[in-house]
């Protein structure tokens, strides 16, 4: 085949493919595979006054909030802060293949840079190394991969410029596993990872000898959506000579009811060992009682209404909590548990355009430890993100 030849077939395959993209600007068809990427672009700025201290400039707390970072103790005269970032920012790139059996095949893979190691600071280049938040396959009714866990409902999670949102009150946790959805009905195994008090001090253990199994039950309707989740994991601690383990079970509840345009999403979770399910960790799963492990009960919820004004401005108004019912005989062991945390949010979003949105949201955030020492947070940020 001639130079010239060669040259016109690349010629024909690039104009084919930009005439997808023309076509649809997040997707191209290659063969009988579409490509298709997305994500957003997100600036957010923060002013957050803490009454017991201001967490240092590393700490995850200070880029959104995390229940367990919150100061406690003596009223302090520390100054507020500002912090200002674009890390929330992602990116999804995802294929779609039809087989030759009819059926498809799926991939997504997406990345971040919200809870990375820094990669350079904030005195010069502001370097964030991308992780990975999900990358998975989808095939005849199977997952494999990492992704949302099936414990979680993501649809009930409410519109927030803080990167969770009801933080205290939500599972909230991505990981390995293999899921099969049939109907209404979908089941998993997941990575085990147990987070265990030994001593005072958080020891997360990667030991367990059996996966966590969730089961979930999904309700749609005109009127919104109803999810049931279960959940049962073994705990486990296999150091220092010790062989200990227990078992954890939890069920969650959440769902979202429409009106009109507006809507309101809840979640109430309840279980022993729930551990690093809920609150971003705020509690662990359980505490080292000598050779014994002893599982921490909690509670937790939250509920949102979101209002819309009008085509373009919008509000969401959010109330979440979290409640460890630990054994106080156990004290000398697990130090100052966190006993509560509970947050307070409302915001608003406006819209010039579609995938465009500029907001203000202000979050007031407590927490108590089991000692009744105690502490809080006022933030207000600013966010501007455009989805593409």
């Amino acid at each position: 085949m001639t130079t010239t030849k060669v040259t016109a077939l690349k010629t024909l395959a690039a104009s084919a493919v930009l005439s997808a993209l023309a076509s649809n600007a997040n997707a191209a068809t290659i063969g009988n595979t579409e490509v298709s990427y997305g994500g957003y672009v997100k600036l957010d700025a923060m002013w957050s006054d803490y009454s017991a201290g201001v967490p240092a400039g590393g700490s995850i707390g200070r880029d959104f909030y995390v229940p367990g970072t919150t100061p406690v103790g003596a009223d302090s005269d520390s100054d507020a802060v500002f912090d200002m970032h674009a890390r929330q920012s992602r990116f999804n790139l995802g294929t779609t293949t039809k087989l030759d059996d009819g059926k498809t095949i799926k991939t997504k893979i997406e990345i971040d840079f919200i809870a990375s190691a820094p990669g350079g600071n904030e005195r010069v280049s502001n370097s964030y190394a991308p992780r990975i938040r999900q990358a998975f396959v989808t095939y005849d009714g199977w997952l494999f991969g990492q992704a949302w866990s099936n414990f979680q409902n993501v649809g009930a999670l409410p519109e927030t410029l803080d990167f969770v949102g009801p933080a205290e009150g939500t599972v909230f946790v991505r990981q390995a596993q293999a899921r099969y959805t049939t109907g209404n009905w979908s089941f998993s195994i997941e990575n085990p990872e147990s987070t265990v008090t030994v001593d005072g001090a958080r020891v997360a253990t990667d030991d367990a000898s059996m996966p966590d199994f969730t089961a979930r039950y999904a309700h749609k309707a005109d009127w919104g959506e109803l999810v049931f989740t279960g959940l049962a994991r073994q705990l486990t601690y296999k150091q220092n000579g010790i062989d200990a383990d227990t078992s954890s079970f939890g069920i969650s509840a959440s769902g979202k009811v429409n009106f009109g345009q507006n809507n309101l999403k809840f979640m109430l979770t309840q279980g022993s060992g729930l551990g690093r399910y809920i609150g971003l960790n705020v509690a662990n799963g359980a505490v080292l009682d000598g050779d014994d492990l002893d599982a921490i009960d909690s509670t937790s919820g939250f509920i949102a209404y979101q209002q819309h004004w009008n085509s373009q401005w919008r509000s969401t108004f959010l109330y979440s909590f979290f409640s460890a019912d630990n054994n106080t005989d156990l004290l000398a062991v697990t130090g100052d548990p966190t006993e509560m945390s509970q947050s307070y949010s409302a915001n608003l979003l406006y819209s010039p355009v579609k995938k465009l949105t500029f907001g203000v949201e202000f979050k007031h955030a407590e927490r108590e430890l089991e000692s009744g020492a105690d502490g809080d947070m006022d933030r207000l940020q600013f966010s501007a993100k455009y989805v593409f």
